[in-house]
């Protein structure tokens, strides 16, 4: 199994190559971060009009997908690393794009801080690329599942729900993390009926890096989770961005299979007429 993740080291070595862009995936739309200094050669997006529908509360369509990497100069061949401001804004678009149909992603271990510790070299210059054709994809979806199939299979034993969230959003507290300024995104507080917790930072280091393969397995047991024992996973969050850090250590690091996602995650569960929660 190949890891995405890509170390600082192999992305500075790589800057200039002819078949590798990058993309940084920004919780901003306004390019602040962006504009003061970016990895070079890097292109902006905003996470919402990269990863979703431009008016329904849908992801990135293989159509989508091929319309906006040919704006951006990336071909179907081309190596695309991504990385995010936060951090799980560059596992989410790995996650969309993956689904839209593109098989040659990867991800900046780490992110924007970690670039920026190390010092790496920063560049404020917008690049330009050349439009290229992209044919429309095949899509595969089979790492993602909505609010019908989560509801149905309540209670079984062959399932295990993750709840990645706070401890404080987890146990009906707050609706975000303490880290955010606000604390709204549903109508309800608490949790989807039987779910486990697994706080998302346990697979983290300080510097957003993912940890080692042993270091999270031994989070896991302490958490006493362990996705070898059932049938199939499903891990959510507030907004599902959380979530895929936890897919990915799960399915991409430590090789786990039937990891998927509810990306409507908690603002959608917690507001639906009639769907059970827990506190």
């Amino acid at each position: 199994m190949e890891s995405p993740l890509v170390s600082n080291d192999w992305l500075e070595s790589h800057l200039g190559d002819p078949g590798l862009r990058i993309v940084e995936i920004s919780g901003d739309a306004e390019p602040k971060a962006y504009c003061e200094g970016h990895v070079p050669g890097a292109a902006f997006l905003y996470w919402k009009d990269a990863c979703w529908h431009e008016t329904d509360r849908e992801l990135i369509s293989p159509e989508a997908l091929a319309a906006m990497f040919g704006r951006l100069g990336i071909g179907p061949d081309t190596t695309v690393v991504l990385y995010g401001e936060p951090v799980q804004y560059g596992t989410y678009a790995y996650w969309a794009f993956t689904m839209a149909g593109h098989r040659n992603l990867k991800v900046l271990d780490g992110g924007r801080r970690k670039w920026l510790q190390e010092k790496r070299p920063l560049s404020q210059t917008v690049p330009t690329c050349a439009p290229v054709a992209y044919p429309v994809p095949a899509p595969d979806l089979s790492m993602r599942l909505g609010r019908d199939d989560v509801r149905s299979k309540l209670g079984r034993p062959e399932r295990l729900l993750l709840d990645v969230r706070s401890a404080e959003e987890y146990l009906g507290v707050r609706m975000a993390e303490y880290a955010t300024a606000f604390d709204h995104g549903a109508m309800r507080y608490g949790r989807i009926p039987g779910a486990r917790h697994l706080f998302f930072r346990c697979v983290l280091n300080d510097d957003n890096s993912f940890r080692t393969p042993d270091e999270m397995r031994r989070a896991l047991a302490v958490a006493d989770v362990d996705p070898a024992r059932y049938e199939d996973v499903v891990v959510y969050c507030r907004m599902s961005h959380r979530a895929t850090l936890v897919w990915v250590a799960l399915e991409k690091l430590l090789g786990f299979r039937n990891i998927r996602i509810y990306d409507g995650s908690w603002t959608e569960w917690g507001s639906i007429v009639g769907f059970p929660i827990e506190k």
